[in-house]
């Protein structure tokens, strides 16, 4: 089923925080601090779109001893798709980077 709804502009910029480096695993507080988002918002969002299958999810293996392991996410084939076609809407339109979206 198409999609009936553009993302928000904090969806829009986590999909291209992570369509950055498509391949490696995120984790949730580097985002947030990247992006200047809460985990109130970060943490719904990350949720929603791996439930709509556009990351992917695991848990990190190698925590340091004394800390537990962090939830890591990186982008699906249709994750990937979506940031692709979001960038070329983003370019189509003329729009400015995202205020919130720092370099990496």
């Amino acid at each position: 089923m198409p999609r009936s709804r553009r993302p928000s502009a904090q969806t829009t910029a986590v999909l291209l925080a992570l369509a950055a480096s498509p391949t490696t695993w995120r984790y949730g507080y580097e985002l947030c601090q990247q992006l200047v988002l809460k985990a109130g918002s970060m943490y719904p969002i990350l949720t929603r779109l791996a439930d709509r299958g556009l990351l992917e999810t695991a848990w990190e293996t190698d925590a340091p001893p004394g800390r537990p392991p962090r939830h890591l996410y990186r982008l699906t084939d249709p994750g990937r798709a979506l940031a692709a076609e979001l960038t070329t809407d983003r370019g189509t339109a003329r729009a400015r980077p995202h205020p919130r979206l720092k370099d990496p």
